[in-house]
């Protein structure tokens, strides 16, 4: 989630506009994509010792060449007074590799423009700035945890670390033996290697993006919590409030069975929670969450955070935004569907008072923030954070379902996934899913929802006479007339009558038969429309 937890939202979105800021930006997604090659998978070996923050690196990287190139780029912050890494070879197969390393990128020639597979290892170490975060746990224990969101794995791995060339992903870390270890993937081996050393190895063999691979190294409690549909679901927290951290984390299963029933099987090895040091409320790691220190309280307050963590291991972590300023696809998503298992769980209302909150905060940063949730503007992934690719992204697709109805919804989402499954998508490609499931063109929806700035701004009125309601209604923003659905509820002696409506003019006039005149009327009372009453 980044930062923009459901329950928790009033005191983080503070914090989050400290970390965004106000900055006008004038540019989109720059990142230097080389559609010439694929990385296939990378191999981490890393040593972590107690006596400095410094660590040793080795990166096995086996890349695909698909056409003829003369050289390939790998992100690495080089070092730069304490922090930083320092490159100490780079081999191509057994052989010494053709290389420079500046500006933060190594920059690999290889011995020849031949197309295939072929192998690179990259030898380095320094003491990471950011990426890995080494500190203490709130108990003071010694702890190493990998926070990458969003671009910040190039400070400890060498790596194209952008989320559209995902790779297969195995950690060997080597620590003093006393560390639990846990990180992407599945645990493959724990030998002691003396001298008071281990190694634990972790294998995902599905492709992630560098934003979403873990470790975690520190004193753990773990326990298995569950196993749903042959999926291992596990609990990883600080041995001072175990109790409490299996207690909170337990729901994992609950709701992972909740996504795999109704989107589709999930990728991943494993499913980790993870108590951790983390910048972010909660961070989506592939089958390895990283949830706040502060989550474990033994009071079960964080199953909506869980459930948008979770939600994201299918959106965000395998069908994944090929670029920055469609993360919507990611956030978005797991902040509607943490609604609908909401929703499912303990009914409508709770999904009325989420979307009911989420609305006001849109209104309120829209007003100092008008732009659209795809915003190609934005250059820096750390700014595409936001209300709107958050909230707003919830509230399109909570929309899409209503105009849809449930069933082709539901089978839309499954469609998409199905699709796009370990791959990469654009907002586009959701798109022509839910176009293909539905049979309808939703061009003009997804065009004024999501590439669009603002929403229905709406000031209207209401008469009765000679048994008809006459409800005259105007959309006072200037920028854009928006066509929706609007489903007017009529209030008489306690019971409630909906009637929709569809709005396609700047200024109209409905008229609703009634018997007799209303005590009431009210717009959208099932809350089903972004809009906002003036």
């Amino acid at each position: 989630m980044k930062l923009f937890i459901v329950s928790l939202k009033n005191h983080i979105w503070f914090i989050a506009f400290l970390l965004m800021g106000f900055v006008k930006i004038t540019a989109q997604d720059l990142y230097p994509k080389n559609e010439k090659i694929d990385v296939q998978d990378y191999i981490f070996n890393l040593t972590l010792n107690d006596d400095t923050d410094q660590i040793k690196g080795e990166a096995i990287i086996h890349v695909l060449f698909k056409e003829k190139v003369d050289s390939f780029d790998l992100d690495l912050v080089g070092k730069s007074g304490l922090y930083g890494m320092a490159v100490t070879g780079v081999f191509e197969g057994d052989k010494t590799a053709n290389y420079t390393f500046g500006n933060n990128r190594i920059n690999i020639t290889p011995s020849s423009k031949s197309k295939g597979i072929k192998t690179f290892k990259i030898l380095y170490g320094g003491i990471p700035r950011r990426g890995l975060v080494i500190d203490k746990t709130k108990f003071g224990r010694r702890s190493f945890f990998g926070d990458n969101w969003p671009n910040l794995a190039r400070h400890w791995l060498p790596s194209v670390d952008h989320p559209y060339d995902k790779a297969s992903i195995q950690f060997g870390i080597t620590a003093p033996e006393d560390y639990d270890v846990v990180a992407t993937g599945e645990k493959i081996e724990e030998s002691n290697l003396g001298n008071g050393l281990k190694l634990t190895v972790y294998k995902e063999p599905a492709p992630v993006a560098m934003k979403v691979v873990t470790i975690g190294v520190t004193k753990f409690a773990t326990r298995l919590l569950d196993v749903v549909h042959n999926i291992p679901v596990t609990a990883w927290v600080y041995p001072e409030n175990r109790l409490e951290g299996f207690s909170d984390y337990k729901v994992a299963s609950k709701v992972l069975a909740y996504f795999i029933d109704n989107i589709g099987p999930y990728s991943f090895a494993k499913l980790a929670n993870m108590q951790a040091k983390t910048q972010w409320g909660g961070l989506e790691n592939a089958g390895t969450i990283a949830y706040f220190e502060d989550s474990v309280t033994g009071m079960n307050t964080v199953e909506d955070l869980i459930a948008h963590e979770i939600a994201h291991q299918w959106f965000g972590n395998s069908a994944t935004e090929n670029n920055w300023n469609h993360v919507w696809l990611s956030e978005g998503f797991a902040t509607y569907f943490s609604i609908l298992y909401m929703e499912h769980v303990y009914g409508d209302e709770k999904r009325k008072d989420a979307l009911a909150l989420d609305r006001k905060q849109v209104i309120d940063y829209y007003q100092q923030n008008p732009s659209p949730i795809v915003d190609l503007t934005i250059k820096d992934p750390m700014r595409v954070l936001s209300i709107n690719s958050y909230q707003k992204g919830g509230w399109v697709l909570n929309m899409l379902r209503h105009k849809l109805g449930d069933d082709l919804f539901w089978k839309g989402i499954r469609d998409y996934y199905k699709t796009y499954r370990n791959a990469n998508v654009l907002t586009v490609d959701f798109q022509k899913s839910m176009e293909k499931t539905s049979g309808e063109n939703l061009e003009s929806f997804f065009q004024q929802w999501l590439f669009t700035k603002g929403h229905p701004e709406i000031k209207w009125e209401w008469v009765y006479g000679n048994g008809q309601v006459k409800i005259n209604l105007e959309q006072v923003q200037d920028h854009h007339i928006f066509h929706f659905p609007l489903e007017i509820g009529i209030v008489q002696d306690d019971e409630i009558k909906i009637v929709q409506v569809e709005v396609d003019e700047q200024s109209e006039v409905f008229e609703i038969n009634v018997d007799t005149k209303p005590d009431t009327i009210v717009l959208d009372p099932d809350y089903w429309l972004l809009f906002e009453e003036k």
